[in-house]
């Protein structure tokens, strides 16, 4: 952590065999979990814990992320995870992240739009709803705010698989965890598309949060130009959209 202004975080998280694919790499959904992880630990360290904040009804939402990826980490890496606050513009907050190898070389980046929301009505807050001061590290930035994901109405999406809402995939808020959500994308492509192509980012936009025992179709689309989009959607809502860029 950055202690001068308090404003960075940084933190170190081992890369575990549980944590990578059958290719013996981190799975998308890992990075986003650590980020996660780091990002709990930045508030916290302003004075609002997680248990607070469920105390209080509070919790954070995220809209959209926006991630680059140099390369995906390999099991036993110790990698080093960067966070910070840019602030907020209305109701919704952006938090940026860079993630270094144990080398220092950056491996991966984001951008991403958060709102503070009322746990029971389900509401977004006001930022003076929050019991502590955010102030905004401007000494760095990954880039503006990102921008949603709108999937053109030409793609033809086509389901992959259906998916319900399990015990497994839930977080302490009772609704679908961030990244599970990155997991049923993953999903949506075969071993042997993982086999050919690498990602290089992950763009998506978190439309309806899932709980428990709900059931929809993840669809895909063929292979854009750059990648694959994938849409969570049930009889009546969109839950999720996102599009894996990926390289061969």
């Amino acid at each position: 952590m950055d202690k001068p202004s308090n404003l960075l975080w940084t933190e170190e998280f081992m890369v575990h065999a549980s944590d990578t694919d059958f290719q013996s790499r981190g799975k998308l959904s890992f990075l986003l979990d650590i980020m996660q992880r780091a990002a709990d630990s930045a508030v916290s360290s302003l004075g609002l814990s997680i248990d607070k904040m469920l105390e209080a009804r509070m919790g954070w939402m995220v809209i959209t992320l926006n991630l680059d990826i140099h390369r995906l980490p390999l099991s036993n890496e110790i990698l080093n995870v960067h966070t910070w606050s840019k602030g907020n513009k209305g109701a919704l907050w952006q938090r940026d992240y860079r993630i270094f190898d144990e080398n220092a070389v950056e491996i991966a980046s984001a951008r991403s739009i958060w709102a503070l929301v009322d746990i029971d009505k389900r509401k977004i807050l006001r930022p003076s709803a929050l019991p502590i001061t955010v102030e905004p590290y401007l000494e760095d930035s990954v880039g503006s705010l990102p921008d949603k994901v709108l999937i053109p109405a030409d793609v033809l999406m086509e389901e992959a698989y259906r998916y319900q809402v399990r015990y497994s995939g839930l977080d302490n808020n009772g609704h679908l965890n961030n990244a599970r959500y990155v997991d049923l994308c993953c999903d949506a492509l075969t071993l042997e598309e993982w086999e050919v192509w690498r990602i290089s980012g992950l763009q998506i936009t978190y439309a309806q949060e899932a709980t428990y025992g709900e059931n929809f179709s993840i669809l895909r689309s063929s292979w854009t130009e750059k990648g694959v989009y994938v849409r969570g959607q049930g009889e009546d809502r969109i839950f999720f959209e996102a599009y894996l860029k990926l390289e061969n």
